[in-house]
């Protein structure tokens, strides 16, 4: 059965019952510390060399309600096409262009002047310009996605018609909108664009993030050009909607759409092997669930999906993308059991899972708030600057800057693969990222790493750093 087709106040009462038994012996006692083993650093060391900055940029938000971030530059990828450039976004609204030799960048896309309703100016500076993804026919002249790329960002609630939550956008919207120029190679933005997507958003944090086609997919693959995007649980501490456990819209899934396709009055179409078409009151558009803030995902080369979903308070998750799954939120943080999931406990501790499970999938690796406090982007390592990481998942924390890294070999939902630090290192000494390339906070101005990871044409991984702006690539030491 399905959990998620259920009503809530079912779920709830299913839960209860679940561990009734054990609960009538004794009280069910939050875990004070979930995963006691400490991450240690591995046996792989590298260096940061500095590759390209990006120019600074400047928040719309009242200067009360921001941070002194130099550019909030979240990914860097490969444009598709052979050519060696590379795109970075900025959250403030910019896409640049430069290239595998540090080109100084240049500006590619100002979504601010393109009357989109982009609105950046929302606390605590989630919202913006938050992904970007080029169809894989982006330079194939003749076919169907010549040209066309794809944005995810946050606009005004007044800009447009909402897909989705029309009537709860008190705060903003999440778009996805499509772009579409005549010469893909050129350098600056110039052509015609059309929303795709909108779904409205109460908050304003946990909104839509990360957007990827998956670059394993041939022309004639069922996966070939669908689009996939990560959407939060819409913001507020404890998903206080439920929308993590509601298929009625697709707030805390990742979406997969048809970019090029319509179908039901939507400028987009729905995959005939999604995995909850033609179910009533069930949004099509969902191909996973149950995630609370799934920022960032990746593909590895061979199709697998990679996805960072940020925890409420104990845990945060790398879960490998299966269609269909039902990753737990709200009942669930990480492989334990939330106050939602059993039932009469206080929220934010967790709790031991129930003697009977609803058949969750459950990350394959995770780390508590004793060493990090939001995972962020993680890529497969395909380079070959540091042999020794080929093949293993690298992934940050977006707070402490630390960089950690797992094996994908024999990965298995709710397996706790070993998670192990990447050592970066400066001059033959150990060095802090979060005290090296730091900000201020805007939550009470302690101060945070605001590094992500960003990935090239080969392989090789850079660190993006908010903080000063520059992306620095990551080398073996000499």
């Amino acid at each position: 059965m399905n959990s998620r087709l259920l009503p809530l106040h079912l779920i709830a009462m299913f839960a209860c019952l679940s561990v009734a038994v054990r609960a009538a012996d004794s009280p069910i006692e939050a875990i004070s510390d979930p995963l006691p083993q400490p991450i240690e650093f591995g046996s792989i060391t590298v260096t940061a060399t500095p590759f390209v900055r990006v120019p600074r940029s400047e928040d719309s938000s009242d200067v009360a309600m921001t941070n002194p971030a130099y550019a909030r530059i979240q990914y860097m990828y490969p444009i598709p096409d052979g050519s060696d450039r590379l795109v970075i976004n900025d959250l403030r609204g910019l896409l640049y262009i430069t290239d595998s030799s540090g080109r100084e960048p240049v500006v590619f896309l100002d979504i601010r002047e393109q009357g989109a309703g982009f609105d950046d100016s929302m606390f605590p500076n989630e919202t913006g310009l938050a992904g970007f993804a080029f169809h894989p026919q982006f330079a194939a002249a003749g076919t169907p996605g010549f040209g066309k790329f794809y944005t995810t960002f946050s606009a005004s609630s007044d800009s447009g018609t909402a897909n989705y939550l029309d009537h709860d956008a008190e705060n903003h919207e999440s778009v996805v909108r499509e772009w579409s120029v005549a010469d893909p190679s050129a350098n600056r933005f110039q052509g015609s664009s059309r929303e795709i997507f909108r779904i409205g958003q109460f908050a304003q944090n946990h909104n839509i993030g990360n957007i990827a086609f998956n670059p394993a997919a041939r022309p004639g693959d069922a996966d070939f050009g669908m689009l996939y995007f990560s959407l939060g649980d819409g913001g507020g501490a404890n998903d206080p909607n439920e929308n993590g456990q509601s298929l009625s819209e697709p707030m805390s899934s990742i979406v997969r759409i048809d970019p090029l396709g319509s179908s039901a009055g939507r400028a987009y179409g729905i995959p005939a092997d999604n995995p909850f078409v033609g179910q009533p009151g069930v949004a099509p558009e969902i191909w996973a669930y149950g995630l609370r803030h799934p920022q960032h995902f990746s593909f590895d080369q061979d199709g697998t999906l990679y996805i960072s979903d940020i925890g409420q308070a104990q845990i945060e998750e790398v879960n490998i993308g299966i269609r269909g799954a039902n990753y737990g939120w709200r009942l669930r943080e990480g492989t334990f059991a939330t106050a939602f999931g059993i039932g009469g406990a206080r929220p934010n501790p967790v709790y031991p899972l129930p003697v009977v499970d609803n058949g969750f999938t459950y990350p394959v690796a995770q780390f508590d708030h004793d060493e990090g406090y939001a995972i962020s982007s993680g890529f497969v390592y395909r380079g070959s600057l540091i042999p020794e990481l080929l093949g293993k998942y690298v992934f940050t924390d977006m707070v402490t800057g630390r960089i950690f890294y797992i094996d994908t070999v024999g990965l298995t939902p709710g397996g706790n693969a070993l998670i192990s630090e990447l050592r970066v290192t400066r001059a033959g000494e150990t060095i802090s990222l979060r005290e090296e390339f730091g900000f201020a906070d805007t939550y009470g101005r302690e101060v945070r790493a605001g590094l992500r990871l960003g990935i090239d044409g080969v392989g090789e991984l850079y660190l993006l750093s908010k903080g000063d702006g520059w992306i620095r690539q990551l080398r073996s030491m000499p």
